[in-house]
């Protein structure tokens, strides 16, 4: 069978796809090379033409679901106003979506706990991808106008951000995780002025 040029290029892309959801859902050791081979439809043989080692797998995975995460994000709060914008990323993260869907969510509420045990070459792709997304989150401060050291500010949002997520994902009562996750919403929110209140004086 004669392939198109950019064949290689698109199974490449679909490895990675694949590698991605299945390191957000079951973290880097849950990851099998036969497992996302076979969801590709390939044989464990033609995973060396691709990657030299599964490491390798996971960073590049890794670096591609941060980078979609972004993307995804951004699209959420499109055309929005600057601090609708911001309080709409907020909302979008700290949701029960994104609680439910870990395999399809931000790399950081998923793989945080996974980091000590992993190869430095991972370590670094992941530290990458956070500030990355630090900023981010820096930027929307900034284009929003809230006072303060908008970096520091973006950290510790992110950190509380994700933190909220990583603990609702743990906690098996339903009705306390959406309570758990609608407080730390509706607190971040407020504390940057872009709580509901606060952005309906804004346009007044």
């Amino acid at each position: 069978m004669r392939y198109s040029d950019t064949h290689k290029d698109e199974t490449h892309e679909r490895l990675l796809k694949i590698a991605g959801r299945a390191l957000r859902e079951k973290g880097p050791d849950g990851v099998a090379v036969a497992d996302v081979m076979k969801q590709a439809g390939l044989t464990h043989g033609g995973f060396y033409a691709h990657f030299k080692s599964k490491d390798a797998l996971l960073v590049e995975a890794l670096e591609g679901v941060f980078s979609h995460a972004k993307q995804k994000f951004r699209a959420a709060t499109e055309g929005m106003p600057p601090r609708h914008a911001l309080a709409a990323y907020i909302e979008f993260y700290v949701s029960q979506r994104h609680r439910d869907n870990p395999a399809n969510g931000c790399p950081v509420t998923a793989l945080n706990s996974d980091l000590p045990r992993q190869s430095k070459a991972f370590r670094k792709a992941f530290d990458g991808g956070a500030k990355m997304l630090v900023s981010s989150m820096e930027a929307r401060i900034r284009d929003a106008g809230i006072e303060g050291d908008a970096h520091a500010l973006a950290a510790s949002v992110l950190s509380a951000m994700a933190g909220a997520v990583a603990i609702s994902r743990a906690i098996s009562d339903r009705s306390l995780s959406d309570q758990m996750l609608e407080t730390a919403r509706e607190s971040i929110k407020q504390r940057l002025g872009v709580d509901d209140v606060s952005l309906s004086r804004s346009v007044q």
